[in-house]
Order: structure tokens, then C-alpha cells, then sequence
């Protein structure tokens, strides 16, 4: 019996996926629920099991893009197992590596330079200035070919002899959404940037007193996530706008706050989504993210947990960024942009002292946003931060830490 492998659903409004990566060959005898392949659709990359056990026959490329419901592989289920394993597509690659081109020894190199060009190829060279001697000809006997010519590029100054190889790779299907949502951000949105400093000093004494404790009693650590997300929830309920998307000519307004952080995967960027984030406590957060975190990082993270978030945190701090005007998760309205953390010279009672100084930025829709909301949020999220134990633990450090 021959079954028919169908692209499934990976979501709502998700019409076709990508062939990432074939995980197996065709004729490779496959397990039921074997990973066959990774699939990327404009959202997450996802497995793609095998339905049965037996023979498969690929009837997709990896690259192409494939309709929910195409049909991607044949399985012959009447085909027996053969004895010992298939070797699995990577380790078969490490079989067979390809040669690298050798390269011209210096006696080739001087017989290219004495000019052994094709008549259409010296012409090309000579209309673009450039000398025979430093083309390396790919044709036979290292002969320079017309093809050879056009490629060339003239010097613009003193040649280097440097590489000045490129590639092209297509971009993932995440990757070409990730784009077209970012674009479509700076072009249908009013968007607007504020800024602000955080002296992080109370934040920094509260971790070195309580994270050795906190991570003991809670397996997670105590990071500077769960503070920024519980000033978030805190400043959003002040400004509901912030909280806010436009619909056509609506503006809807919610009252739970969905979190999406943004963070790195293997395939790009991705946001997944911390859902009532107002419930969630210190120790809620922390193991959120890091549940989370580890989703992206092993590319698990399905549609559903990117999908329905109504403001983003924005960590490029990790990265080493100073400053940044971060872009709008569309359809949301605004996004808080963290950085690094650096000691710097502030004025405190009319003294100079060094203090652990973080940047914020908030980016928002002007649309339904006002400059004074805004500017009030991220003010709301500095007192937060600065005066963390009163606005965030309700002077109940153990209690607000469940230790």
C-alpha cells in the first residue's frame, strides 16, 4: 500500500509551509512518527512525522514551498525493513565531503598573467580597464573565459590580492515574514520613539542578596526579565492605551496583558508570548521565559505560543546594545526596548557618583497613542525599577520572591 504524505495545517491563516531540511533520503526506510523533515512556515519551523513505517519517496525539494495539503513524500508501507540501520542524511554527507578546488600553484598563476584570454574575453577586459595578469582564468588550461570577463571588477585603487568572493542563499519562509512584518510596521504605523534611564543600583542589591536563595528554592534564576515584565503589567494598567491595537477604525483595548518577548532562535527572530502576565509572580516569569527560551533555542515553539500578544520586551542589552529604536510587533501598538547595563557618571544630591545605568526606549503608534501617554508609561516603568521593593513587592521582598 502506497500512502500519501499531505502537508498538515500548521495553524490558522497559514497557507503553505517551506521544505527547511530533509531528514531523511529518498528510498530510506522510515519509522512511524520519525522526524521526516523540518518545515518552516511564515510563523515557526516545525517536524513533519512520518504517518506509517516504510520506503519513502520525496516528491518535494528542500527550499520549495509547498500548499497545506500538497501531497510531500510517498510511504510504501508493503516494503519490508531492511536489515542494519540507513545511515542518517548528516552522517552520509560527512562520507562524502567535497574536494576543495585546488588552488593555482605559482607557475599557473604566472601562466595567467601572461594573458591566455579568450578574444571576446580580452575585449571585455579592455573596455573595463582591467589587466589580464590579475584575472584567473576558470577555463581550460586556465584560460580566461568571456564568462571570466564579465565577473571581473576593477581595481578602484592599489589591488590587495584580498578575497572578494560573495554567495547567495535564499532566506527562510520565518525570515521572509519576519521582513515583510517589519516593513509593513514602519510603513502603516506612526511610530515614534521616547527614551529614558533606569539607575538599575536597587535591582542590582536585591539580586546579589536574593538570587543564590531564589534559585535554590525555585530552580530558575533571578533575572532582570521578571522586574521589567512586572513593571511592564504595572505601567500598562496605568496607560491602557498602550495596551491597545487599532482594527480598521476600532481601537480594541484588553485587559490582560500578553507579554511577547523577542528572542533569538535558530531560524531568526521569534516572539513568544507569556500569557496573563498580571497573574504571574517573580518566580511565574522567570520560569516562563526560561520554558520559553529553551522552546526557541531547540526550534519547538509552536504557531500558537508566537500569536496574540499585546505588547513586546525587547532584550538587546544581551547582545551589547547601547541604544536602539526597537519596531513595532504589528498589530500591537508599542514595544519596550532594554539594553546594556553601564557604569556611568550621574549626579545624585548635587554629588557625581557611578551608578549602573540602563537605557530604555519606547517605541509606540502615535495613532492611539499620545506623546504624554507615552512619555508617562516609561516614566511609570523608571519608578517601577528604581523603587522596585515599594512598586513591585509591596515592601514584602520574601513574600513577592516566595521564599
Amino acid at each position: 500500500m502506497i500512502l500519501e504524505m499531505k502537508v498538515p495545517s500548521p495553524g490558522e491563516s497559514i497557507t503553505e509551509v517551506e521544505i527547511a531540511t530533509w531528514l531523511v533520503e529518498d528510498g530510506d526506510y522510515v519509522e512511524k512518527d520519525q522526524a521526516i523533515a523540518e518545515v518552516d512556515s511564515d510563523k515557526a519551523t516545525l517536524e513533519l512525522p512520518a504517518e506509517v513505517s516504510g520506503i519513502i519517496t520525496l516528491k518535494a525539494e528542500e527550499g520549495d514551498a509547498v500548499a497545506v495539503g500538497a501531497v510531500v513524500c510517498l510511504i510504501d508501507t508493503s516494503a519490508a525493513k531492511p536489515e542494519g540501520d540507513s545511515p542518517k542524511k548528516e552522517e552520509k554527507k560527512e562520507e562524502k565531503p567535497k574536494a576543495e578546488a585546488p588552488k593555482p600553484t605559482a607557475t599557473e598563476t604566472k601562466t595567467y598573467a601572461t594573458g591566455t584570454a579568450s578574444p571576446a574575453a580580452k575585449k571585455i577586459l579592455a573596455e573595463k580597464g582591467v589587466d589580464t595578469a590579475t584575472v584567473s582564468g576558470t577555463g581550460k588550461d586556465g584560460r580566461i573565459t568571456k564568462s571570466d570577463a564579465l565577473n571581473a571588477v576593477p581595481s578602484m585603487g592599489t589591488p590587495t590580492g584580498g578575497n572578494r568572493g560573495s554567495s547567495r542563499s535564499k532566506m527562510s519562509m520565518l525570515r521572509r515574514k519576519v521582513a515583510e512584518r517589519l516593513v509593513e510596521a514602519k510603513n502603516t504605523t506612526a511610530m515614534l520613539t521616547t527614551f529614558n534611564e533606569v539607575d538599575m543600583s536597587p535591582i542590582f542589591a536585591l539580586r546579589t542578596e536574593y538570587k543564590e536563595t531564589f534559585k535554590a528554592k525555585h530552580g530558575v534564576s533571578l533575572g532582570f526579565m521578571s522586574f521589567f515584565t512586572l513593571a511592564v503589567v504595572r505601567a500598562l494598567k496605568m496607560y491602557p492605551a498602550v495596551n491597545s491595537m487599532i482594527d480598521g477604525k476600532d481601537m480594541i483595548s484588553y485587559d490582560f496583558c500578553d507579554i511577547s518577548i523577542a528572542v533569538s532562535g535558530p531560524k531568526g527572530l521569534m516572539v513568544p508570548v507569556m500569557r496573563n502576565a498580571e497573574n504571574l509572580s517573580f518566580r511565574g516569569v522567570e520560569s516562563e521565559v526560561k520554558r520559553l527560551a529553551i522552546r526557541a533555542r531547540d526550534g519547538q515553539i509552536t504557531v500558537d505560543e508566537m500569536t496574540g500578544g499585546t505588547f513586546t520586551i525587547s532584550n538587546g542589552g544581551v547582545f551589547g546594545s547601547m541604544l536602539s529604536t526597537p519596531i513595532i510587533n504589528p498589530p500591537q501598538s508599542a514595544i519596550l526596548g532594554m539594553h546594556n547595563i553601564v557604569e556611568r557618571p550621574v549626579a545624585v544630591d548635587g554629588q557625581v557618583v557611578i551608578r549602573p545605568i540602563m537605557y530604555v526606549a519606547l517605541s509606540y503608534d502615535h495613532r492611539i497613542i499620545d506623546g504624554k501617554e507615552s512619555v508617562g508609561f516609561l516614566v511609570a516603568i523608571k519608578e517601577a525599577l528604581e523603587n522596585p521593593i515599594e512598586l513591585l513587592m509591596n515592601d514584602d521582598i520574601k513574600k513577592a520572591l516566595e521564599l
